[in-house]
């Protein structure tokens, strides 16, 4: 387990949650969401702030000026991307800001974002998928990646590192990272086909991440990021892990699989400030 955990924020009914360590450094604004304290209704109520949702867009507008309110970042200065479950890293800089909230963004078949610009915010969504924050204190730079199954088998978050490493010099041992909520191993069932990739893609863990039941196995995501976030040189101690799985708990978060598909979408943010 990691040293560090996440912390649970309720500001006028908007229930967020954040990472001590990151806070502690004051270089960063941030946050993930909940789904509860905003306008939304039905399905995807309240705080939904999915576009592909079936929703009003003007709830979902307004559910982003409610969390980004909470967090201290401008909406305009929001950076989304298409996210399409694969493992291509975008270097993201005052260009983009906008992009996808403003305006239509040009960052496509993008899973992860990356940036050492300060007032850039940078935008994952997630109902199941999960979150990994990325912060280098020493050249003040972060990244964010939507880690779905495929996406960890991809190793996204090795990938978000070197990225880092390739464009600002990034260190990892240097780094803190978060594992945010997301589908845990109690919840998170697949065939045998998913399992194996899990065992290809991490050999001799596999006792670690997979547990078998009858004809179907279960995966622990969670494990699975941790590891490859260890193993690309982050030390156990600068992970933090939020252990809560939105499957598990629809009473805060929404869950794609725990609603079949019926549900809302929640964001994870990360904004460097300009001090």
């Amino acid at each position: 387990m990691s040293g560090q955990q996440y912390r649970k924020r309720d500001q006028n009914g908007v229930v967020y949650f954040t990472i001590p360590s990151f806070e502690n450094t004051g270089l960063v604004r941030h946050g993930f969401s909940s789904r509860l304290g905003g306008v939304s209704t039905g399905e995807c109520a309240s705080l939904n702030l999915g576009f592909k949702k079936k929703d009003d867009p003007e709830n979902i507008r307004e559910n982003f000026r409610i969390f980004c309110n909470v967090l201290g970042i401008p909406p305009s200065r929001m950076v989304f991307t298409d996210q399409v479950h694969k493992d291509a890293v975008a270097v993201v800089t005052e260009s983009h800001a906008g992009m996808g909230f403003l305006r239509m963004s040009d960052l496509t078949e993008i899973d992860a974002l990356v940036t050492d610009r300060p007032g850039v915010a940078l935008v994952t969504f997630h109902a199941d998928c999960v979150p990994l924050f990325f912060l280098d204190p020493v050249h003040r730079a972060i990244g964010l990646s939507h880690s779905g199954w495929r996406g960890t088998v991809a190793k996204i978050g090795r990938n978000t590192l070197d990225t880092m490493r390739d464009n600002f010099g990034t260190r990892p041992e240097d780094c803190l990272a978060g594992i945010g909520p997301s589908i845990g191993k109690c919840c998170f069932e697949v065939d045998p086909p998913v399992a194996d990739q899990f065992f290809q893609a991490f050999p001799e863990r596999e006792a670690e991440l997979i547990e078998p039941k009858g004809n179907k196995c279960f995966v622990d995501l969670w494990a699975a990021n941790r590891i490859q976030l260890e193993e690309s040189g982050i030390p156990e101690s600068n992970i933090a892990t939020a252990s809560l799985c939105t499957c598990c708990r629809r009473d805060l978060f929404f869950s794609h699989r725990g609603e079949k598909g019926h549900t809302g979408i929640m964001a994870a943010m990360l904004m460097l400030t300009e001090g």
